[in-house]
């Protein structure tokens, strides 16, 4: 089975939000979400790319290292909407110098904007933590 040029896109977007995550580059993390975009995480909903690079920036400042890995699972592409899963594997080192192992899941909306994809909407949930 051969992956479709949008696959292959969506799943370079993961793979950058990743990177971004793990230079702490809120620049790079920001350009991949859609200007509307919805984050859904620990109970809270935040809605718009500034706020969203807002809220992700300020939980960052918690977490001086944080080692981000993601698996991306299925993915289903129509037209210029997608959906898809994702897991994460996640190992922060807190300011106190403690680290903490995150195992998640996210379920994501996808958006083609021009020529690439953007993070419509994701919704995290904790599957494991240590």
């Amino acid at each position: 089975m051969s992956v479709s040029a949008d696959e292959l896109a969506i799943r370079r977007l993961l793979e950058a939000y990743a990177d971004a995550v793990f230079r702490r580059d809120a620049e790079a993390w920001g350009v991949l979400w859609d200007e509307d975009a919805v984050w859904r995480l620990l109970g809270q909903e935040v809605r718009g790319r500034a706020a969203i690079v807002a809220a992700w920036s300020e939980a960052m400042r918690a977490f001086p290292v944080a080692a981000f890995f993601v698996q991306p699972g299925p993915l289903e592409i129509a037209g210029d909407a997608a959906q898809g899963r994702s897991y994460t594997n996640e190992v922060l080192r807190t300011a106190d110098g403690a680290v903490r192992r995150v195992v998640g899941r996210y379920e994501d909306r996808f958006v083609r904007r021009g020529a690439g994809w953007l993070f419509a909407a994701r919704s995290f949930s904790i599957l494991m933590e240590h």
